[in-house]
Formats: structure tokens, sequence, C-alpha cells
């Protein structure tokens, strides 16, 4: 079924995977889906690895979770080191198991490099992917926005026309990166329905349980910690459970703001794991 056929009056939720290393990773993950899958996700995505390196693996992990789970999975789609004859492969591949959920995304380089470079006989950015889809496949599409602004984008404003070519393109719903505060998810939301996007945009939620780990990925993703949250953070940075514990409670927190100003549903970047997102979703319910 097409995710974007699922998203309507009830709240959405949905969790992240990546594909894992190994047999103990593997089975992390499935324990991981098994216990996830009691709280009736609209939804479950399985990313790349870095630079498209886990191609395979997550063409496999989104049937097979399809198939024993019975879940709706999506599968992520970069740009990176392929040919528009490689991504085609994937696709139909994909069509063949019976995925029909896509998320097109530029993809960030690939380890060792600081630019992207467009790929020989590939695509520059993630609205041309969502364009070549749309042309020749039957998904549905989901495309990746910033409520803290891309990064690599010299302004919002210029970012937000990004996102916006992405739509036109054929996007039927976006996934914002992770953010922590609220009010930049509903602010970017405002701004975006002003120029003409009118998708769902779900909000991208991330549960803290590593401090030094979260300070990476923000600093990848341009994302802000609040002061006031990270000095929390800082002060019990050694102390795990009490980690985990300020993680829960800002997520909780956060998931509850934007449910109740009106966002069609959570997207969650479980990291593999499940007990805080489940911490979180048996708080919410």
């Amino acid at each position: 079924m097409k995710i974007i056929d699922k998203l309507g009056s009830t709240p959405a939720f949905s969790f992240e995977f990546f594909p894992p290393k190994g047999p103990e990773g593997m089975e992390t993950l499935f324990e991981t889906v098994a216990r996830l899958r009691a709280y009736d996700p609209t939804f479950v995505s399985v990313t790349y690895g870095a630079g498209g390196s886990t191609r395979r693996l997550t063409v496999e992990l989104v049937q097979r979770i399809k198939r024993e789970a019975g879940l709706e999975t999506m599968a992520h789609l970069t740009c990176v080191g392929a040919r528009r004859e490689d991504i085609a492969g994937v696709l139909d591949e994909l069509t063949r198991g019976g995925i029909e959920n896509v998320i097109a995304l530029r993809g960030d380089p690939p380890r060792g490099q600081t630019t992207f470079v467009k790929p020989e006989g590939g695509f520059s950015h993630a609205s041309e992917l969502i364009t070549f889809i749309r042309e020749k496949y039957d998904f549905c599409i989901a495309g990746a926005c910033y409520p803290e602004k891309h990064p690599e984008a010299p302004s919002f404003e210029e970012d937000l026309e990004h996102t916006l070519e992405k739509v036109r393109a054929g996007a039927d719903f976006l996934i914002t990166q992770l953010f922590f505060e609220p009010r930049d998810y509903f602010r970017f939301v405002e701004r975006a329905r002003a120029i003409g996007i009118t998708v769902p945009i779900i909000p991208g939620v991330m549960p803290i349980t590593n401090v030094s780990q979260v300070k990476r990925f923000t600093a990848m993703c341009g994302a802000t910690i609040p002061p006031r949250l990270l000095e929390k953070l800082e002060a019990h940075a050694e102390d795990t459970e009490a980690v985990q514990r300020i993680g829960v409670e800002h997520a909780t927190w956060q998931c509850r703001e934007l449910l109740q100003g009106g966002a069609p549903g959570i997207h969650f970047y479980t990291l593999n794991r499940s007990r805080a997102t489940v911490d979180i979703l048996d708080r919410l319910r």
C-alpha cells in the first residue's frame, strides 16, 4: 500500500532503521522490528549506508521486513555514485518485491569527500531523481526537508525553493531532518505553505541516547541542540541512564507539542534500538 494513502486524521507513527553490520547487528534490528511492530506503525524505512554503500542490503531488508513482519516499508534511494541505469535496476527490483514506497534523496558525499559530485550518467539533486522516478514508475515518493536549513544551502529561502522543486517534481509527502525545537517545525511549515507546498510534512524526531553521538549527528545535518538541553546532557554525559532519561523526556515533550500543534505524525530515527522509542510511545499513549 502507498504511504500517502495511509496518512489521514490519525497521527502516523513511523520508524527508520539502517542496514546493520554482521549477524549480531541483524539480530538486534529484527528484535527491534518485532518490538515496534506491536505499536502498529504506519510504515518503516531503511536507509542506505554512507555513499549508498549498502544499496543491495537496503533492498533486501525492506522486502524482508514487509514479508516477515507484515509492515509497510519504504526504501531510501540516493544519487550518490549511481548512474540512471543503476537506479532503474534498484527500482525494478523493488517493484518485483512488492515495495511501493521510496524516499528520494541526493545523499551525503562518500566518506573522505567533503562535497557531493554528480556521478557520470546520474543526478545532481533529489528533485532530478524524483522526476526520473515519477516519469517511469508508480511509487509513492517521499522527499526530505530541513526545518533549520540544509547545511549547504546559502539561505533558508533558497533551501525552501529546492524543497518546492521536489514537490513539483512529484514528491507525495516530506519528512524533516531531525530537530529539537517544535517551533522550528511550525515555522518551517508556515513558510512552506506560504510558497505553495501543500503536501503532508512529517516531523522527524531522534530520541537522544548518547551525547557525543547527537553532537556528531547535528554537526553533519545542521540541526541545533537547544542550549538548556545541551547543558543538561553535558552535566550527565557519563551517566548513560540519565542521558537516556533526559532524551526520552525531551522527545516526549517535543512529540506532544508537535501532535497538539497539528503535525500529521512522527517519524522516529530509531538507530536500530527500540527502548527509547517504546518509552516515548508509551508516554504519548
